[in-house]
């Protein structure tokens, strides 16, 4: 009797306990928990592992700076398009400690400047920061950008053009593009204007400097708040826009963001380098470093033209609306005729891309992309990759233009890159090792019913088994 109580109480067992197993997988148990865990530890606040990454990041950081060479300046001045050759990459380890950093409301907000440095990296590069390049003449196409209508003034500037030997396009080493030269035509211009700034160049003053304060949430109040940026320069939205819409400062700074991402989600980023925000949406899983991911891209039509996504409307300047992939920043470059793109003019209208001789578009090398460890919110490996380009047009009141035609000009492109480094990539894979344990209790407990109930038909086949006899056990032969 006690026998068969002990069988069929296993029995009982194996069937408590499948229930069990199951309900905790129906009803994500452990994996509930698991989030609510990561999600209050996952906090800017002193001490915790997500504020030391966030204040100085241990990955390496790399920015390479790729410039279109102009092959044929003679002929563009005639109409003809522009032949350019890629030259770089010009490769810069990238240093960006967030710095003064103050907590601020009760630590549900931190404020920071972000400042960054570059140190050129020689083993890095495919070539030196003195090798020349010659592209468009930026400082003199601003100048001539802003005096075109006024007769006079322009054809004073053009007659110093003239007799100092500037013209449409300009040769100068990789470095003072990139760090800024003293421009002979702005110097000339000073002695007109003296608050005019004589040196130009693209990264000028960009080195050992920040783009201002930040005022970021904590993520201390709600978890999707972490790192997302409450104010820039004091200002809750921006004013160069035609809309509020395309005003509004939204998501983090692209280099942090919240835990427990799922798929179907927008990632918001506000880029100072575009003057706005964009978003991101999921394309695939992949494995960095051995780590689990989520790769998102920004979708073409975060820059499409308003007859695509009228959302962007606001974004026509001056009532010009340019085609899809491109965006004009001038507003927020004092003016000048600066036109942001993906490198090669990747998923911008086909015409720009003709309109240059040597631009090849790849998704492969020019698309932007953030692969995120869906868990933690950690950025295991990105790639932003930004165009310089300028626009260019034939101005009558300056000779120099000559029959140029109007074409937005590529000049360079940057792609900054980071990879998770080998100590924190085998940190995040313990860390995860031990999730996975935690979130698979219910397999593990399904499995352990299941074993039960072998167990107990085993033992229900051996007790309904009966026993034999003296008489049936002799065998059936005697000698």
């Amino acid at each position: 009797m006690l026998k068969s109580c002990c069988i069929y109480g296993t029995g009982l067992l194996s069937i408590l306990v499948l229930i069990a197993g199951i309900a905790m997988v129906l009803a994500h148990v452990f994996l509930n928990a698991l989030n609510s865990r990561i999600k209050t530890e996952v906090v800017l606040e002193n001490g915790t592992e997500a504020f030391s990454v966030w204040q100085d990041p241990p990955a390496p950081v790399y920015m390479q700076f790729y410039f279109f060479n102009l092959t044929n300046p003679e002929e563009v001045l005639k109409g003809e398009r522009p032949a350019v050759t890629e030259v770089g990459p010009y490769t810069y380890r990238e240093y960006r400690p967030m710095e003064n950093v103050m907590f601020m409301d009760n630590g549900t907000k931190v404020a920071a400047v972000n400042t960054k440095t570059y140190v050129f990296e020689p083993n890095m590069s495919r070539g030196l920061e003195d090798d020349l390049i010659r592209t468009v003449n930026i400082p003199a196409v601003v100048v001539m950008e802003r005096f075109k209508d006024h007769s006079v003034i322009s054809r004073l500037i053009s007659d110093l053009m003239t007799a100092g030997g500037m013209g449409l396009f300009v040769t100068r080493p990789v470095g003072e593009l990139l760090w800024g030269y003293e421009d002979p035509l702005l110097k000339e211009l000073r002695v007109f204007e003296p608050l005019l700034e004589d040196y130009f160049g693209l990264f000028y003053k960009m080195n050992g400097t920040n783009d201002g304060e930040y005022v970021f949430f904590t993520g201390k109040q709600n978890y999707q708040d972490f790192a997302r940026v409450d104010l820039w320069k004091g200002q809750s939205s921006l004013s160069w826009w035609s809309s509020d819409e395309c005003n509004m400062i939204n998501g983090t700074n692209g280099a942090s963001f919240h835990p427990v991402i799922t798929k179907t989600e927008r990632l918001y980023m506000f880029s100072s380098d575009l003057c706005r925000s964009l978003y991101a949406t999921f394309d695939s899983e992949v494995r960095v470093s051995g780590i689990p991911a989520y790769r998102f891209v920004p979708p073409s039509e975060v820059f499409a033209n308003m007859t695509v996504n009228p959302d962007n409307a606001g974004f026509c300047v001056g009532g010009t609306c340019l085609g899809s992939g491109l965006l004009n920043v001038s507003v927020c470059k004092e003016g000048a005729p600066i036109i942001m793109s993906s490198p090669h003019f990747y998923q911008a209208d086909e015409n720009y891309v003709q309109d240059v001789f040597g631009m090849r578009p790849k998704k492969e090398d020019h698309q932007t992309a953030i692969d995120i460890n869906p868990l933690t919110g950690l950025v295991v490996r990105a790639a932003k990759r930004l165009q310089v380009n300028v626009f260019v047009e034939k101005l009558p009141v300056f000779s120099q233009t000559e029959n140029v035609k109007t074409l937005v000009f590529p000049v360079m492109y940057l792609n900054e890159s980071v990879l998770i480094d080998p100590d924190s990539a085998r940190k995040l894979g313990a860390l995860l090792a031990e999730a996975s344990v935690v979130i698979n209790i219910p397999f593990i407990v399904i499995g352990l019913g299941i074993i039960l109930g072998v167990v107990f038909m085993a033992l229900l086949c051996c007790l309904r088994t009966p026993e034999s006899t003296a008489t049936e056990r002799q065998p059936l032969l005697t000698s």
